[in-house]
């Protein structure tokens, strides 16, 4: 039985939570220097789309399911969307549309099935969720124990209850979604662009070793999870210089380990590390990795950094981030 069971106020009680369920916001900010990592949604674009449709704070709590396999019972009236991940989601087994608001009632039940293309998906509810924070936080980061709706960094459990909070900025309305050219595609066939920017010992690559980086696709592999995605090229960069000193490492950040094969850290990365590393990803370049499977192409594209700043300065005034 969950350490929560009968919460007072409870508006929503996990059934089955699949893989992977976990209580996520922005993240933890400003405490890098101690070791944490910051957390929070992998695939921000989509929880900023679910708080913003519901009219909630953009960084109200929503739930992160990992591939599918999700069930929970309504207990209180309410509002919903699940956006992200192209899944199947059922109302008491009616379909309902991806990127769109819902009516819930108590006794509800939400499915969400496993995705057909992505990986990730959110669920959001209008006013959020209350949970405890941490360090400023609600995201769960397992490798810290950290956060979510115990603060010890546990995944969501059968039988736990979340409270709804009071987030809302404006009054939640029914089907309500974005205008269809605004909802991020998510293709199982083409090729991902990756934006990037070229910096920390990118330079110190010899130019032949830079053009294999950009001229050659890679293969998203099925090591990957919250904390990085390892990439397959045909060739591996090679590292001619002694191994670095630990730095910090960024959302975002690829490294080249030895095999010569890039890693890009995601949200649950570790705040040093240890391996040269040849630029970071734009935000929406991280979006699009953040809901790439195993087996899917990629392909670096160089980026100015004031472009990359342009576009997270525009996504952050867009959701409302910038206070």
């Amino acid at each position: 039985m969950s350490t929560n069971a009968h919460l007072k106020n409870a508006h929503l009680k996990i059934v089955q939570p699949g893989l992977l369920a976990t209580v996520q916001d922005r993240g933890r900010f400003g405490y890098s220097s101690q070791g944490v990592s910051r957390g929070g949604a992998v695939d921000e674009r989509a929880f900023l789309w679910a708080n913003k449709l519901l009219g909630n704070a953009p960084n109200a709590p929503a739930i992160e399911v990992t591939l599918g396999g999700f069930k929970a019972t309504v207990l209180t009236p309410g509002f919903a969307v699940v956006c992200g991940a192209a899944a199947n989601v059922n109302l008491n087994d009616q379909p309902q549309p991806n990127w769109q608001v819902f009516a819930t009632a108590a006794g509800d039940e939400i499915d969400i099935l496993a995705p057909a293309r992505g990986l990730r998906c959110y669920l959001a509810v209008a006013g959020g969720f209350d949970v405890p924070l941490t360090l400023g936080s609600a995201a769960t980061v397992v490798r810290d124990g950290l956060g979510g709706l115990r603060g010890d960094g546990t995944p969501l459990q059968v039988g736990d209850e979340l409270a709804k909070g009071c987030a809302s900025m404006y009054p939640a309305v029914v089907n309500r979604r974005p205008k269809h050219e605004l909802i991020p595609r998510i293709s199982a066939h083409s090729e991902l662009q990756l934006g990037m920017v070229p910096v920390a010992q990118f330079a110190q690559f010899s130019a032949d070793e830079q053009q294999r980086l950009f001229n050659q696709a890679y293969t998203v592999t099925a090591q990957q999870d919250r904390m990085g995605v390892r990439l397959q090229g045909e060739q591996g960069m090679h590292w001619p210089h002694p191994q670095i000193i630990s730095e910090p490492l960024p959302v975002g950040a690829i490294q080249i380990p030895p095999d010569g094969q890039p890693i890009v850290m995601l949200n649950d990365a570790q705040s040093l590390g240890g391996y040269p590393k040849v630029g970071v990803l734009s935000w929406s370049a991280r979006m699009a990795l953040a809901q790439a499977s195993a087996g899917t192409k990629v392909r670096f594209v160089a980026l100015e950094l004031g472009h990359a700043q342009d576009e997270l300065r525009a996504a952050e005034l867009f959701f409302g981030c910038t206070g």
